[in-house]
């Protein structure tokens, strides 16, 4: 067997080890996907018909609105599962035991980074489930639905490694589980719950120049057949820069604490 060979065969075995986890504790899972909900139902249908008003419309309008945002608040919320699950392997001796072993040192954090997107992916559809029986629809096609689910994947991808990187810097699990909250709130701070046109002047400019939200307005756009524009290639941009810089600080930590 090649080197890659191997490096996938121990990856698999990392990732069947995180799924095992993940079905003995299912109750991450919906702990991941319930704040969001929660968030969706206040927002829906405490705020929605003063906040849809602003838009033109009314709660359905608002509903429409607000899905995006929440989706990416799911994906940003599942970061702290990421984060304390790798902190736990970190902090309880586990990582030392499979270091004595014949294993790829990258298959660790793989089968961590694949089994939280797993997890997140089906946060996601929890979500998107609640969205849809609360009066959510979209005329979107197959394609901008594929184009959602790519958007999507790639945010996933980009955050579970910026998470996994949080986890091996955190030196309790404790930490590991506060240190991604940002994470969450950025979409507040971006265009996930209100246009950034109606921030103060100084918080507009950030929530125009950070990362969730041309990642946002993609999901919006496709959702609702808006022309994507630059959004797309500035939501691309922000997600590879995170992507690169979580693998490599997470890579460097890893091998530090060898």
């Amino acid at each position: 067997m090649t080197t890659f060979s191997y490096a996938v065969r121990d990856s698999s075995t990392m990732l069947r080890r995180n799924l095992k986890h993940m079905r003995r504790y299912p109750a991450m899972t919906v702990m991941l996907a319930g704040m969001p909900v929660i968030f969706l139902l206040l927002f829906v249908y405490v705020f929605g018909g003063s906040l849809g008003a602003g838009l033109g419309g009314g709660r359905t309008e608002y509903l429409m609105y607000v899905v995006p945002g929440i989706l990416l608040m799911t994906v940003g919320g599942a970061a702290t599962g990421t984060s304390v699950s790798v902190a736990t392997d970190m902090t309880e001796g586990i990582i030392a035991r499979f270091r004595t072993m014949a294993i790829a040192r990258v298959s660790v954090l793989t089968g961590h980074v694949l089994g939280s997107m797993i997890q997140t992916f089906v946060s996601l559809g929890i979500v998107l489930g609640v969205a849809l029986a609360v009066g959510f629809r979209s005329s979107a096609g197959p394609a901008a639905w594929l184009g959602v689910a790519g958007v999507l994947t790639m945010a996933t991808f980009a955050f579970t490694w910026l998470a996994t990187a949080l986890g091996l810097v955190a030196k309790t699990v404790e930490e590991a589980s506060n240190t991604p909250l940002p994470l969450t709130l950025l979409p507040f701070l971006g265009s996930g719950f209100v246009p950034p046109e109606s921030m103060a002047p100084g918080l507009e400019q950030f929530a125009q120049h950070q990362p969730f939200t041309p990642i946002i307005e993609t999901i919006r756009s496709l959702l609702t057949g808006a022309p994507v524009g630059g959004s797309l290639w500035a939501a691309v941009a922000w997600c590879a820069v995170i992507a690169l810089g979580g693998y490599l600080w997470a890579r460097k930590r890893y091998n530090a604490r060898g």
